[in-house]
């Protein structure tokens, strides 16, 4: 195999992203194959996310030997809702959401097969970082009358973006139609944070209590990058 690019874009993609990915595969590399995804993202205890097309370029990458690769790439992810772990109690449901989060993965693939048959182990590590992001006080005030008791309470939180990093491993199964046209399925589980350092007061009472207003800082707790990464594509060779 000559040196491998393989680019993936995000579903729903302008015309003009495609057409960008061409020319640049066309003029830099020696690429093979280019590729139209989707990739979707399900964290542990948060909600199903989407890429942002166009920026979801997967599948850069390079050839070490005939069976053994490096790629990267990166992909805007819209988060619907993600958890926060290591806080004092703990939530089922997201506690930030929506946000926008980048990610950037750096694999090693091992790929066997056959000319129509193509599997792909990969594993490796990322980064991401979160930007635009919201606390889902709903869920929050929510975790916080089960930790403390209380009947009713409304909280108010700061909160610092930070890069977050972790690993990941999955695999790839490629099928090729013939010559021309293949059709790709890929899982991944992911698992990484990052520090989010929550300070701030909630305020609440019960019938037992008057309301009082209480100071909190939380300066453990991470955003939890851990759930399933799926996706789906097609491949155009240009052998």
């Amino acid at each position: 195999m000559q040196s491998f690019i393989q680019k993936r874009i995000s579903k729903g993609s302008a015309s003009f992203g495609i057409l960008f990915v061409l020319l640049f595969l066309t003029i830099t590399t020696k690429a093979q194959e280019v590729g139209v995804s989707a990739s979707f993202f399900v964290p542990k205890n948060g909600y199903l996310s989407t890429p942002i097309s166009p920026i979801s370029f997967r599948g850069f990458g390079y050839d070490l030997t005939d069976y053994v690769a490096i790629e990267t790439g990166i992909t805007l992810y819209r988060m619907s809702g993600m958890n926060i772990i290591n806080l004092p109690f703990e939530s089922k449901k997201p506690l930030i959401g929506p946000t926008f989060t980048f990610f950037v993965p750096l694999e090693i693939v091992l790929e066997f097969g056959s000319k129509k048959n193509v599997f792909k182990l990969k594993g490796g590590g990322f980064v991401f970082y979160g930007f635009d992001q919201k606390i889902n006080y709903g869920n929050l005030d929510r975790a916080l009358i089960d930790y403390t008791g209380l009947e009713v309470l409304n909280s108010d939180f700061n909160f610092k973006n930070t890069l977050g990093k972790g690993f990941h491993f999955g695999g790839e199964y490629i099928h090729y139609l013939n010559k021309k046209f293949g059709v790709s399925l890929g899982a991944y589980y992911l698992i990484g944070s990052a520090p989010i350092d929550l300070e701030g007061s909630y305020r609440g009472g019960s019938s037992s209590m008057p309301i009082t207003t209480t100071a909190a800082t939380f300066n453990d707790a991470k955003i939890d990058f851990t759930g399933l990464e799926v996706s789906i594509g097609l491949l155009f060779s240009n052998y």
